[in-house]
This record gives structure tokens, sequence and C-alpha cells, in this order.
């Protein structure tokens, strides 16, 4: 078996493609901009890959996700700004910060076999409810220290419409900026279905598609709400959705028939035969196989 590599064969690995004399010319030609959008790529590849339970491909996926943070390291250290130890060392200072439960004065020797009976107690929290409602407080915190004028601040501007609603609601309703429960989201989303609604009614599209977005965003609410991440349940909803038209597909094509050429009938109803199958347990195609 060859020898396994290690962390430093792959911080030399970048210095070396990112060398003017002998490094790659793709990367030397980039620079923090142009990565990330493969950053993003990389993430939602993990995220498709756990989704999936492609175990055996997460390594891959993993190892080209922290490539990433090896590349903005890289970059910071040309620039003299900070270098991957650095990302190392502020990462695990933030953690053991952030868990006075697990570690009491802060130390990675302090933790709950190596910390004294009183430790322990002062630093333990009731329940998990307590443990995040810490984290949170955390990190406000951490936000105050860095100047930050909103509660709104250092919301990414580049997450997913989705994720980056369901965090400023979020962070809204930490300040008390929130119903009382789910009910009044209910309301919230009745209220702007009718906007919807009226808008349409007297022809103006331009306005119903910003009260769409209005809706979208109450529905979010009522994500967060229940506890759900939205942008993952509207992920599980396309698989379905692409797992029951794939199987419409096929059901077409064994009576001769494109979708195209069927009517909205005959499509409708072997969409309801999927929803039979998946309801029995039996597998669908997705994505060219079959998925229980």
């Amino acid at each position: 078996m060859s020898e396994r590599h290690g962390l430093d064969d792959l911080l030399t690995l970048m210095a070396v493609l990112r060398d003017a004399e002998q490094g790659c010319p793709w990367d030397l030609k980039q620079d923090w901009d142009t990565i990330v959008p493969h950053t993003l790529e990389e993430a939602y590849e993990v995220a498709d890959a756990i989704e999936r339970r492609a175990f055996d491909e997460l390594p891959g996926e993993l190892g080209d996700l922290l490539f990433q943070v090896v590349y903005y390291s890289q970059f910071g250290r040309e620039e003299g700004r900070f270098d991957f130890h650095d990302v190392v060392h502020t990462l695990t200072a933030k953690m053991l910060r952030r868990h006075p439960h697990v570690f009491p004065d802060g130390t990675l020797s302090s933790r709950r076999g190596n910390a004294s009976a009183a430790e322990i107690e002062s630093a333990q929290a009731p329940g998990l409810d307590n443990i995040n409602r810490r984290w949170e407080a955390l990190k406000a915190e951490e936000r105050t220290e860095r100047s930050a004028h909103s509660v709104l601040d250092d919301v990414p501007r580049n997450l997913p419409a989705l994720s980056r609603a369901a965090k400023l609601s979020k962070r809204a309703a930490r300040v008390g900026f929130d119903w009382p429960d789910h009910r009044g989201v209910l309301d919230k989303i009745r209220e702007e279905l009718d906007e919807v609604e009226e808008a349409l009614a007297a022809g103006d599209h331009e306005h119903a598609g910003e009260e769409v977005g209005d809706l979208l965003f109450a529905v979010v609410n009522l994500a967060r709400t229940l506890k759900t991440d939205p942008e993952q349940r509207l992920r599980g909803t396309n698989a379905k959705f692409e797992r029951r038209f794939r199987h419409v597909e096929s059901a077409l094509a064994a009576e001769g028939k494109a979708p195209g050429q069927a009517g909205l009938e005959d499509m409708e109803h072997h969409w309801q035969a999927a929803k039979v199958l998946e309801k029995n347990g039996e597998a669908l195609e997705k994505n060219g196989e079959t998925s229980a």
C-alpha cells in the first residue's frame, strides 16, 4: 500500500500549483472572486452525496470542499494576510469558546475528563435548548465585538434565497420580531396568497410576482417555526417531483407516447399511480436509476 498523503502534502501541492515558475497556468490565474463559484458548487455536491447516501463518493467530495479552504488560505498567505494555520487556530479557538459546557475554561485540556467536579457542574447545561440559547448568545457577542450595526449583519448575501430568508427571519425572531406561534404564520400565508389573487384579478402580473415573493418568505417563516430547513425540504420535494415525473415519462413511453403527445389526463393518471407506488414502498426511477 502506498504511503498516505497528509495535510502538509496538500498545502505543499497548493503552493506548487500557485508557484510562478513551476505552477499550473489555470491555478495561477485564479483569485478570491473566481474561486467562489467553485466553492458553492462543491458544497452542493457534498450535500447531494449525503442526500443520495453515496458515502463512497463522500471522501472525494469533502476533499474538493477542503481544497477550496486551502485555496483561500494560499491567497491569504501570498498577500501576507493569513495562512491555513491561522484558519485552523481561529476555528479551534471559536469552537472552544462556544462550547463552555464541554471545555469549562476554554482550553482543550479542560474537557470533562480532565476538569474538576466544580468546573463541570458550573459548565453543565440543563439541556439542548439551553445549549442552543448559549450558542446563539455567544455568536451575538462575537457580532457585537465586530461592531455589527444590525442583527441582520453577516448573513451571507450569496446564500440560496430560501436559506437566506430563513436566516434573516431567524435573526429577527431572536430579538422578538416574530409571531407567538405557527397560527400567526399561517394567517400571514393566507394574507399573502389573497394579495397574489388580488393582483392577478387586477391584471397586474408584476405586482403579483412581488406578492409571490412575500408568500414564499411567509412559507419560509412557517418552516422556521416548525424547526425544519426550507432549503432541504424543497430539495427533497424536487427529488420527489423528479422521481414521479420520470415515472410518468416511462409509463407513457411504454404506451408509445411522449409527454408532449399525451394529454394532461393521461399524465395525471400516471402521476397518481406513481404516488400509489411510493406509498406502497415500491421503487421509482431516480436520475436514471431506481430508488425507493
